[in-house]
């Protein structure tokens, strides 16, 4: 068995999943997830997912939100590439990279918020309406920390 990690599934539909898993990898067609509150397990389709949010808590802050922008870790070079998302329902996930290349179908950031309840968020790429890199996902970010003020 792998490591248990706690994740959100967030379908491409709406729906949301919370529980454990024990054998996520990146780039496999499925896992196994173990809802909150059940013995059984259920097997996941990522064609179905937007995203796999691996969090702290279940119980996370609704109240809470997350910092915009980058300015929240002190060097870029360990974390990858600054990275924004935009998925096709409008929701934007900001933060770092290692492992995005158009050529796969999912990819990991760590929120650039240290302080979100998400550890690190699997994107499938069929979910995302828009993938900024570099300088673009910086651009991006300073622009809506402007709409926002």
């Amino acid at each position: 068995m792998g490591e248990l990690n706690r994740v959100v599934a967030r379908f491409l539909d709406g729906r949301v999943m919370k529980g454990t898993t024990e054998d996520f990898l990146p780039n496999r067609p499925r896992f196994h997830l173990r809802p909150t509150g059940s013995t059984q397990t259920e097997t996941i389709e990522c064609r179905a997912l937007k995203a796999v949010f691996f969090v702290r808590d279940f119980a996370g802050n609704a109240e809470r939100k997350d910092i915009p922008g980058f300015g929240h870790l002190p060097v870029e070079g360990n974390q990858g590439k600054k990275i924004s998302v935009q998925f096709r329902d409008g929701e934007v996930i900001s933060g770092y990279t290692l492992a995005y290349t158009r050529e796969r179908d999912g990819f990991f950031v760590v929120p650039a918020d240290p302080g979100s309840n998400n550890e690190r968020v699997y994107v499938l790429k069929h979910a995302a309406q828009k993938i900024l890199v570099g300088p673009q996902a910086e651009a991006f970010e300073n622009n809506r920390d402007a709409d926002a003020a």
